[in-house]
């Protein structure tokens, strides 16, 4: 089974030079993002600290999926969970796909 990090560095490959996409900067300081996909400068995937893999989606969609055990709140440090952020717990084959393309989708059209 792939480890985490192997997991997002596919899933980095699969978006790289799509429209708007920036990938993970090595060597950037550790800091919220870091280990990030951007669209159009929004992170919409990434690894957070523990190495686990978060998305973006509409507030609605995240509690969706923590209703259906594919995912937990996201925190980042001691804070209150981000409404719009989920770690994905399932670790299924191609459910981070999925919802790395559904993050991809929603955090472009909310950033135009």
């Amino acid at each position: 089974m792939l480890s985490t990090r192997d997991r997002f560095d596919d899933i980095v490959s699969t978006f790289v030079g799509r429209p708007g996409v920036t990938p993970p900067v090595a060597g950037a300081p550790r800091r919220f993002g870091s280990d990030a996909l951007r669209v159009d400068g929004s992170v919409f995937c990434m690894i957070s600290s523990g190495e686990r893999f978060v998305v973006k989606l509409a507030a609605q969609r995240v509690d969706e999926l923590i209703a259906s055990a594919v995912g937990e709140p996201f925190r980042a440090g001691k804070k209150s969970p981000m409404r719009q952020w989920l770690v994905v717990t399932d670790t299924a084959p191609g459910v981070w796909e999925a919802l790395a393309q559904e993050a991809y989708a929603f955090t472009a059209a909310e950033s135009r």
